[in-house]
């Protein structure tokens, strides 16, 4: 199947139970998705969930957010362009908007090159620091 056939396709109602979902969640990967979506679908499948994000995706519907700490595919509701903190921890996702000043000034310290994408800053969360669990 091409992509323009699947960009053409019709919303299912799992299409949009998740982009419901990722409005609430914010970041998500399918399994999150998954156990949040057989609250309403108990028959609901990995394979069916991995489907709907992928047309999401090509849709542009959904986007792609920062790989969780397992690797797996995480997606998120904010379709415009921002940065993200990362807890190293617990793998928590937060938006964050990096500043141009941020940006001049890694550029000055990389010097022969210029950042040019989104940033993901790591570090650990508030709550992770008042449980110890920092590495």
């Amino acid at each position: 199947m091409s992509s323009s056939q699947i960009i053409n396709q019709r919303q299912t109602k799992y299409c949009l139970a998740i982009e419901e979902t990722l409005k609430n969640l914010h970041h998500a990967t399918n399994l999150e998705l998954l156990l949040d979506l057989r609250k309403l679908y108990p028959s609901l499948s990995i394979t069916t969930v991995h489907r709907a994000t992928q047309r999401l995706a090509l849709r542009h519907k959904i986007a792609f957010a920062p790989l969780a700490i397992d690797g797996s595919t995480r997606y998120d509701a904010n379709l415009k362009p921002h940065d993200h903190f990362m807890c190293s921890a617990c793998g928590l996702l937060k938006d964050v908007e990096i500043k141009d000043q941020l940006k001049l000034i890694l550029n000055t310290l990389i010097k022969d090159c210029q950042v040019s994408g989104r940033l993901t800053i790591s570090g650990i969360c508030n709550n992770c620091q008042k449980g110890g669990n920092n590495e």
